[in-house]
């Protein structure tokens, strides 16, 4: 999904190295976890994961890392 405010604030909890075009953000906010993923390659776009329970995002955020994830 694209990036859309859905919360006042958003807490990083993880991330990956910033130096690489693409890079992963866990973000948490009212008592739920979401991807953010940063594409630097040409222009910076910004999308974000559906909105999940805590261990559901810490699922997909395992994935990412491991390459399991599309």
């Amino acid at each position: 999904m694209e990036s859309r405010p859905r919360a006042a604030s958003v807490r990083v909890r993880r991330h990956t190295c910033d130096c690489q075009p693409v890079a992963y953000e866990l973000c948490q906010a009212g008592g739920l976890m979401f991807v953010r993923r940063y594409d630097r390659s040409d222009r910076v776009l910004i999308h974000e994961s559906e909105w999940l329970r805590p261990p559901a995002a810490e699922r997909l955020w395992t994935r990412i890392l491991l390459g399991q994830a599309r």
